[in-house]
């Protein structure tokens, strides 16, 4: 501080972390600088510019409460006070007195100086990126190395450092903000280009680009006594940057955007003997053929015998020694001490050279064990840390089974754990010449563990723990191919090649495929069989183990190209030719997908599954699982393939299966043409029917689809088969459920209705005697109908009187006639002349609200089509379908990474928010699957703050990503409910959607679920209130922000096989059975939902969506939002007002009811010119076969020569008098707009066309309009032009309801509203 202000945010050790003993000073040099001492230790510059004449002051303040003086005459003050002194006279005078290079006391606005001016660092580095300009203390001799180390970088500017000289005397020098900047007398390295007084003279200079260096990277230059200027990267010589360079240069170094820190390391003349005999063994053993070479020509070549083995520095940490000829490190007092016991080795590690260490002896008092790694530090400069993973840069370190660079994790489960070894045990670490960096333990490659690991590393252990002494072990392997030697992949049996991803790994004999750092990498891990494959022979693994963290699994195919030739990609769907796989359940040939939906999906295996993969001489290519052969995936498949294994995602390790299971006989059945479906053994001639995945709202399909419940409400629960029914085929199922609060019963029938799995729920109506579409027959109790009307009655037993284990079934024969059969006695025949090609339908209506399928497909059917169902005995089928129902089973709890004022409890089942009012944010801990409901119950509620809880899905990871502040400070895919609003993107696109957030109280519970049309509801007391946002992506996580009110929350766990989660309903919900009649009924039905749907499944959002599709609109001209319909009852569910007020000054219109709104994509200019909230609102009619002309030219005004609409000022002609007369023309026609639709979507505007919708055979008539944001006193308002007298609209005189415009740019289109009557 200077006269109370401070000038140095952070300089030196800090005062108040000083003890009793601890010595600080103060100094004032004599060229007016004042340094600062701790401990003898000067600190740097502190000020300039001192007066001569100062006093010492001491404020024994706080803690400190006395102080003694220190004799003056201390000799290692006295020394550093010498030096400077001697120092600022050399430079003064210009005599080059101190051979040692450091940093210059003057230096840029930003720089702080510290360990006697060998570092250099710019401060507040994520504010600033440039005056961090410093420079050498003296100027540089000739043949004299000036170098530095990069410690440390930041990733949020662009550019980095940049290293030059300069003729300019840091004495007078006024440092600029980058030495760029310098038009005169100075060279710098930018980049990989040569600047010479800020101007390029060479472009490309050398095979490094400073801006690309990382951390522990070394840049050195010389001026040698030719005038010629060379710099080194990490010890490599650049060749020649300039020449004629002048005698007397400083070196400079600018600490440029990504550069924030580096040491100046220890200057050596290229003429001295020393640096000529490293630099010499350095080349030697970079390149060991010109040892050789020197070695057959005689040369005088220095012996390698002495510096062969690898040795300890005799420098190491403080409670560390180094004995046995320097092969030993241990720590004395290991049962007092458990850290400060560093080791490094005395000299770099060779190319290829393995740094491995044998654990002599351990103790078991402390936690922890032997840390192992590399670092660029030599021992002779490294400030020796009480652990090595304190150091901050160039340093990479191996400690438990996670790797950590410069103090950072980068891999948090990584090979075997450190901690658990034992005396005996040995570990060692090798860069390879790509310089990644793998770690050993007894021999085993742990996998990649780091990349671009500079070449000139030391070897170091630390001593830590339990881990008491180390002997370096003479390496005797090649680790090119370090446990590969001894396998014969030449042989016949099938194995895995040597070459291979660089995240994989080879072991077991060549068997064993694995991604050890399967936590911190998910791709780069495709390995090879080592021959192609035979015809009909199987190559099958068995997946030994998978990791949760990612998306996606193993993916499996066969390739033409050859391990050998392959340059291996980052995953398998990147290989472009020649090559056939399965990704999940996606067939691929050359990257690019060629079927969907094939029986056999790779993400849903699990541990112990065994998946193969075989081409037939037929040409065809055939999967497997656990044996079971899954039908031809692709044809024209050729000879010699070798078959791929990706381990991909979750999938971290597989193993071949024993050569007894890799050949299948082609005398088996199986049938090797697409079409026909795979053959099976007499044991297994059934096969159980089951439901199409297209089922009524209220329905979830379970146990891969062979049973359906009810799980709310009495209607809304039509099942489908998933195929057509056969001639002679019984459809049959078993009641398993029934809930006597309801009237009603089961009903079922046939339907001709196509339905499959992609089929939309939207088009079903909520009882099967509602479905009138199609043709469809129903049997209800005792009656049969006929798209809703009675065809006959008193047929057979009522089905209102069904049981529990009550079977009933239905069939076509082969006469055409319907059959009831219950308890597999057929009640006769309930209809005739029923087509071939229909479906059965069940309604779990009523009583019933849980049914399984007890028929099955049998043998004689299966020959007839393509049945779905995998080829297994029934028992095995049904064994591995249980295993995978609860494989499958999603457990809800919260991510571990949250907001930093949540603290999770119970499991991560609680979080409870512990402080103010904001970062609350937590995540489910997985993926949301399909139609699973993430719900939480509100636990506590704080009245102090206002708003309350946020809830939604977000569209990435959670993991190791900083929650904001908020929820709706999120950026990033996110799709949120707020109060009564919803957000995409942090945008608020919805507001007023019937249900406010903010009102909920303790004990309720509201959540999220994604349907299988990848669209989100929101989901209130059990409540689904309708789909909101739709395309989500395939991978979300939920998020809950406990915002304001909200402190505390639950999640609540909704087993999937059992629906009790959901509240009873209310009494008027339930008692159907007392309802006089079908108006009543409906009347009470909506009192008894307080809180509607947001977005109810609406058929005239329906029949206009389809509509909209007919006419060819591109998307791209469309929104994301949720289209918005404005039919009676969809506004009263949300209880829209008739009108609206938008605008500067406020302007009313009408709200489009009767339309559906499709928003559309505005212009990014607008936001700027504040169109949303200060233009008006207005509406212009057109014909369909116009509206892709509107939206391709974005303006409504268009020339006399292209009609737009066919509509303009003046729809029918002969309605304006002499009072009432418009403008004339000219070549711009006027555009008519309203306030209301009533107005702009009449017939002379809007005329209506015929549309017959293609899914429920309806006639309807459609009309279009433009809903348009009109900018304020650009239009006038004159009377209506249509000629009639009756009045539009109540809320709008005829004299203003048109309005109409001639200037461009006036108006910006907003939504495409469609009608349909």
């Amino acid at each position: 501080m200077k006269d109370g202000h401070t000038t140095l945010d952070e300089y030196g050790q800090d005062l108040d972390q000083l003890a009793e003993g601890d010595r600080v000073g103060v100094m004032r040099t004599s060229n007016g600088v004042l340094h600062m001492y701790v401990n003898g230790v000067d600190q740097g510059a502190a000020s300039t510019n001192i007066p001569s004449k100062v006093w010492a002051v001491v404020d024994m303040y706080g803690k400190c409460a006395q102080v003694t003086i220190v004799d003056d005459t201390n000799r290692e003050v006295a020394a550093i006070s010498n030096e400077l002194v001697s120092e600022s006279m050399a430079l003064a005078s210009n005599e080059l007195t101190n051979d040692k290079l450091v940093f210059h006391d003057r230096h840029g606005t930003l720089i702080k100086l510290s360990s006697n001016r060998r570092v250099a660092e710019r401060r507040r580095p994520l504010d600033e990126f440039n005056n961090g300009v410093v420079m050498t203390n003296r100027p540089l001799r000739d043949n004299e190395l000036f170098e530095i180390r990069l410690e440390r970088l930041v990733d949020k500017w662009s550019g980095s450092i940049e290293v030059g000289i300069t003729t300019h005397n840091p004495n007078i020098l006024d440092f600029p903000a980058t030495m760029t900047n310098m038009r005169s007398g100075t060279i710098m390295m930018s980049g990989s280009g040569i600047l010479t007084n800020g101007k390029g003279t060479r472009r490309q200079y050398g095979d490094f680009n400073l801006d690309e260096l990382q951390e522990g990277d070394k840049i050195g230059l010389i001026r040698k006594a030719n005038g010629t200027l060379h710099y080194y990267i990490n010890d490599i010589d650049q060749g020649v940057a300039a020449t004629k360079v002048p005698q007397t240069v400083w070196g400079v170094v600018d600490l440029y955007g990504m550069a924030v820190k580096v040491t100046v390391l220890e200057g050596l003349s290229q003429s001295s003997q020393d640096d000529n005999l490293v630099n010499r063994m350095t080349s030697l053993f970079r390149h060991p053929r010109t040892f050789d070479n020197e070695i057959a020509h005689g040369e005088n070549v220095i012996s390698l015998s002495s510096i062969d083995r690898l040795q300890f520095h005799t420098r190491c940490g403080i409670h560390a020694t180094v004995i046995n000829n320097q092969r030993t490190a241990h720590r004395p007092n290991a049962f007092d001490d458990f850290n400060n016991a560093v080791v490094v080795t005395q000299r770099i590690l060779r190319p290829g050279e393995m740094f491995e260490v044998v654990i002599d002896k351990m103790v078991d008092k402390w936690a922890g064990s032997i840390e192992i790694g590399v670092t660029t530090h030599s021992p002779v400069e490294l400030e020796f840390p009480s652990t090595m993973t304190n150091v901050r840069s160039g340093t990479w370190m191996m400690t438990g089974n996670g790797v950590m660079r410069n103090g950072t994790t980068i891999l948090e489960e990584y090979g075997q754990n450190l901690d658990r070894l034992k005396a005996g045990d040995h570990v060692g670490v090798l860069r390879k010449d790509d310089g990644v960096l793998h770690f050993f333990v007894n021999g085993i490659d742990q996998g990649p563990a780091a990349s671009n690991v500079p070449a000139n590393i030391y070897g170091v252990i630390d001593l830590y723990g339990q881990a008491a002494q180390a002997t370096i072990v003479d390496p005797t392997t090649d680790f090119g191919n370090f446990g590969l030697s001894d396998i014969d992949f030449g042989s016949d049996e099938l194995r895995f090649h040597p070459r291979h991803g660089q995240n994989a790994i080879i072991s077991a004999d060549g068997k064993t495929a694995s991604r050890p750092s399967a936590r911190g990498e998910f791709n780069d891990a495709i390995v090879m069989s080592n021959r192609p494959l035979a015809d009909h022979e199987l190559f099958e693994v068995c997946i030994d183990k998978m990791v949760e963290r990612w998306s996606g699994s193993i993916e499996a195919g066969v390739t033409l190209v050859s391990p050998e030739d392959i340059d291996f990609p980052s995953t398998m769907t990147d290989i472009a030719f020649d090559t056939w796989l399965l990704s999940g359940s996606s067939v691929m040939q050359d990257g690019s997908t060629i079927r969907n939906g094939y029986r056999l999906d790779l993400d849903s295996l699990r541990v112990g599954s065994r998946v193969g993969m075989m081409r037939c001489s037929d040409e065809t290519l055939h999967y497997y699982l656990d044996g079971v052969d899954q039908g031809v995936a692709c044809s024209d498949v050729p000879p010699g393939l070798y078959a791929v294994i990706d381990l991909y995602g979750q999938c971290a390790q597989v193993t071949i299966t024993s050569g007894q299971q890799n050949s299948i006989s082609h005398s088996n059945n199986v049938i090797l043409t697409e079409p026909e479906p795979t053959l099976v053994s007499p044991s297994c001639s059934e096969m159980t029917h089951r439901f199409s995945r297209c089922a009524g709202k209220n329905i979830e399909i379970r146990n891969g689809g062979t049973t359906a419940c009810r799980v709310r409400s009495y209607d809304q629960a039509l099942v489908f088969s998933c195929d057509p029914i056969k001639a002679e085929e019984i459809f049959e199922v078993r009641v398993d459920s029934i809930s006597n609060k309801w009237a009603g019963s089961l009903q079922v029938g046939l339907t001709t209705l196509a339905i499959s799995d992609s089929t939309s729920f939207a088009i079903l109506p909520s009882q099967a005697t509602d479905l009138k579409a199609k043709a469809t027959w129903v049997v209800t109790g005792s009656e049969v109908q006929k798209n809703g009307g009675v065809v006959k009655e008193n047929y057979g037993p009522s089905l209102d009187r069904l049981s529990l284990g009550s079977r009933i079934g239905v069939k076509r024969s082969a006469d055409g006639n319907m059959h009831l059969l219950v308890n597999g006695e057929d009640v006769g025949v309930a209809a005739n002349n029923i087509p071939k090609n229909v479906f059965a339908i069940i309604d779990l209506y009523g009583r019933i609200d849980g049914v399984s399928i007890t028929s099955n497909i049998s043998a004689d059917l299966i020959g007839s089509s393509v049945v779905t169902s995998v080829a297994m005995p029934l028992e095995t089928a049904s064994q591995v379908q249980l295993l995978s129902d609860e494989e499958l089973r999603f457990t809800s709890e919260f991510h571990d990474n949250c907001g930093k004022n949540i603290s999770c409890k119970n499991d991560n089942q609680t979080a409870e928010r512990i402080s103010s009012y904001n970062q609350g944010l937590v995540f489910s801990a997985k993926p949301l699957p399909q139609n699973h409901l993430f719900q939480v119950k509100i636990d506590r509620i704080n009245s102090k703050w206002t708003s309350s809880l946020v809830i939604g899905v977000v569209g990435f990871s959670p993991e190791k990503w900083t929650p904001p502040s908020s929820a709706l400070n999120i950026k990033k895919p996110s799709w949120l409910f707020h109060a009564d609003s919803v957000y995409d993107c942090g945008t608020k696109v919805k507001g007023n959607c019937g249900i406010n957030l903010d009102a909920l109280t303790v004990g309720q519970m509201v959540g999220v679920k994604i349907d299988q049309y990848s669209m989100l509801h929101l989901v209130v007391d059990g409540e689904d209130r309708g789909a909101v946002f739709r395309d989500l992506p395939s991978i979300c996580y939920a998020i809950v922000d406990l915002y304001g009110q909200c402190e505390q929350v639950t999640l609540m766990s909704l087993d999937r096989d059992v629906a009790a989660d959901f509240p009873i309903p209310s009494t008027e919900d339930r008692e159907k059975a007392d309802k006089e009649d079908g108006q009543k009924e409906k009347l009470n039905l909506r009192q008894s939902n307080p809180n509607p749907t947001i977005l109810p499944n609406c058929e005239i959002l329906n029949v206009c969506s389809r509509f909209k599709a007919m006419l060819g609109l591109p998307e791209a001209f469309f929104t994301s939002e949720v289209s918005s319909c404005y039919c009676e009852n969809c506004s009263k569910i949300r209880g829209d007002n008739l009108y609206s007020r938008k605008g500067e000054p406020p302007k009313d219109y009408a709200l489009p009811f009767g339309w559906c709104k499709f928003n559309l994509r505005m212009p990014l200019k607008t936001d700027g010119q504040g169109v949303h909230d200060k233009w008006h609102i207005g509406f212009h009619g057109t014909k369909p076969g116009f509206i892709r002309r509107l939206l391709d030219s974005g303006d409504l005004l268009t020339s006399s020569k292209s009609l737009v609409g066919g509509v303009t000022s003046r729809p029918l002609s002969g309605h304006f008098d002499e009072k009432n007369k418009p403008e004339e023309l000219l070549d711009i026609h006027p555009i008519v707009l309203s306030p209301t639709l009533r107005y702009a979507g009449c017939q002379a505007f809007a005329p209506a066309i015929e549309f017959r919708d293609q899914k429920t055979r309806k006639l309807y008539h459609m009309r279009v309009a433009i809903q348009v944001y009109i900018k304020p006193g650009s239009y006038k308002i004159g009377p209506q032009s249509t000629g009639t007298n009756d009045q539009f609209d109540p809320k709008f005189s005829n004299n203003e309801v048109e309005w109409s415009t001639k200037e461009r740019g006036a108006t910006t289109l907003c939504a495409l509203l469609i009608k349909a009557e």
